[in-house]
This record gives structure tokens, sequence and C-alpha cells, in this order.
């Protein structure tokens, strides 16, 4: 018995340190969080503003940072993000993400209230 616990006990140990049960978590900002660094942004003009897309969270430039904002109601989108949910409201078809509201306008998308 103290043989089979000498031999298996380093296996265990080692099986044990080398697993990992770290978990990678995207949270999105809240709105008017101010960051420094954007990672691949999309630039968007809305009436005269420069909006900026990135993960599918909208923000505004201000000096050298960007600040969040609510995502901008009829601004047109080319695609949408990664991770969208096609649903029916009153047998209109919408796309949906972070719980911003897309439609289909020709080869477009139009952010909308539902």
């Amino acid at each position: 018995m103290n043989t089979i616990l000498k031999m298996w006990m380093p296996i265990l140990l080692i099986s044990f340190l080398t697993s990992s049960c770290a978990t990678t978590v995207a949270v999105r900002p809240a709105r008017g969080v101010v960051v420094t660094k954007l990672h691949h942004p999309k630039i968007v003009v809305h009436n005269n503003v420069k909006y900026y897309n990135s993960g599918g969270v909208w923000y505004v430039k201000k000096n050298r940072s960007y600040r969040t904002v609510a995502t901008p109601v009829g601004i047109r989108v080319t695609t949408l993000p990664r991770g969208y949910r096609v649903i029916k409201v009153r047998g209109v078809k919408y796309y949906t993400y972070k719980g911003v509201y897309y439609k289909r306008s020709g080869r477009k998308y139009i952010v909308v209230n539902v």
C-alpha cells in the first residue's frame, strides 16, 4: 500500500499543478467609462460626430482618450458584431447584441429602438 501511494502521489501532484482553472471573461464597460486604448476600432461618422466601435461598444474620442457612450440610434454599420442573435418582434426581424437592436436596410444595418 505504501509503495502504491509513493508511485501515484507524484502523478496526482503533477496533474493537479499543471491543470488550469483560469477563465477569461469579457466585460463590457459601463457608460461614461474612459479608456486610453481601443482594439481595432471601426470609425463611423453620424450627425457630424465620429464614433468608434470596438467589440460592440461605442466610444467618442476626447483628447487622447475614449469615453463610452450609448449606441447612437440611427447609426448605420456595414457588419454586425460577432455573437449577435436574430430575433423577431411583432413579425419584424431584428439583430441584437448586448442590448442593441439592428434592423437590416439594404446592405447595411441601422441601430433602432425596439
